[in-house]
């Protein structure tokens, strides 16, 4: 039997990935060009959109120039000290210049060949160690996966605001939920991230995935759309949905696979989004995934409250990539079968 093409793991890049050339190719084409305007992009959307598989895919295409070098953070640790440590380990001339000119032994890097004092500060041996990479002719790229507001994270902002004005090679990528992007903009110090470029994950193009699902699966143009269109365009839904018809012998929109659906996406995703929603976000999405579509008036209707009262939760609903407000006075919920979990919550007490 041939391997499932499908795979439901988040961050790897799966054999029926869907890419998002378009913004993939704007991303990298301004990284590479010799007067890039942008130095910092963000990567912004609701668990399963794609955030951290495009990332990566903008990650190998950069790996693919010799000029640059590629270094992941994790946002929960000691950035400037972590970047720092993998610079070392990432290309022989920066051991080499580091071992040399630099004594980092307060921060337990290097052999320390120089005789010059311990470096007090981990930020100013960043700085010498990005002109030593700027002359070499080559840039950095660092790519921060689930940022959040952390105090790591704000100082490494910080201090990469100031390497860029300092006319340093260094270019960074985040990618995280929408309300950590926002928390972490509304820091006093890091407004300057308001000018960063910022990239949602929107839906796939719904005829792509029924392409695929023509292709992979074997089944007819209309059975493939029925199948695009029950994910809405959500990348984990495109894998998740896939996977369990591939593994079904029929390949059809049966019980057996919705049930497996519906339990891929409260597993993986919804119970985890469910959890991080006040009571009150949960009280209107019940109202809200009652139809496919509705009016604000006809929501405020249902759920007997005045407009000012629905605002402040209609923007935090967007801003957790759960409904769609882009169409003026209507309202949709984005995720697929995002009503089944939610009437099932409601069953459990939950």
């Amino acid at each position: 039997m041939k391997k499932n093409p499908f795979a439901i793991n988040f961050g790897k890049l799966p054999s029926q990935y869907i890419s998002r050339d378009i913004l993939i190719d704007e991303i990298t084409e301004e990284l590479l060009s010799k007067d890039a305007q942008n130095s910092c992009f963000m990567l912004t959307g609701t668990r399963g959109t794609g955030k951290t598989v495009t990332m990566t895919a903008i990650e190998k295409q950069m790996a693919e120039h010799d000029e640059w070098i590629i270094v992941r953070l994790n946002p929960t640790r000691d950035m400037l000290g972590s970047l720092v440590a993998k610079l070392y380990d990432s290309k022989d001339y920066l051991t080499k210049f580091i071992d040399t000119n630099i004594n980092l032994s307060k921060f337990g890097i290097g052999i320390n060949l120089s005789a010059k004092s311990p470096v007090a500060d981990i930020e100013s041996a960043l700085e010498i160690i990005l002109k030593e990479i700027k002359h070499q002719k080559k840039r950095l790229l660092v790519t921060v996966d689930e940022v959040s507001n952390t105090a790591s994270m704000q100082e490494f902002a910080s201090s990469f605001q100031i390497m860029i004005r300092e006319d340093l090679p260094i270019y960074l990528i985040m990618a995280g939920l929408y309300e950590n992007i926002r928390n972490l903009e509304n820091e006093k110090n890091l407004t300057f991230l308001y000018r960063t470029p910022k990239y949602e994950m929107e839906p796939l193009n719904l005829t792509l995935i029924s392409q695929r699902y023509m292709q992979i699966l074997h089944v007819p143009q209309e059975a493939a759309m029925d199948m695009a269109i029950l994910t809405k365009g959500y990348p984990f839904a495109y894998q998740a949905l896939g996977k369990y018809l591939w593994e079904d012998e029929t390949h059809e929109l049966n019980t057996s696979v919705l049930i497996k659906f519906d339990e891929a996406l409260r597993h993986y995703v919804y119970e985890k989004i469910w959890s991080e929603l006040s009571p009150k976000d949960k009280w209107f999405m019940t109202f809200i995934v009652q139809k496919d579509s509705m009016s604000t008036a006809e929501l405020l209707d249902m759920s007997k409250q005045k407009k000012n009262e629905f605002s402040q939760y209609r923007a935090r609903l967007r801003d957790k990539g759960l409904i769609n407000v882009s169409t003026h006075g209507m309202i949709s919920y984005k995720l697929p079968r995002f009503d089944v979990f939610i009437s099932n919550e409601q069953l459990l007490g939950n």
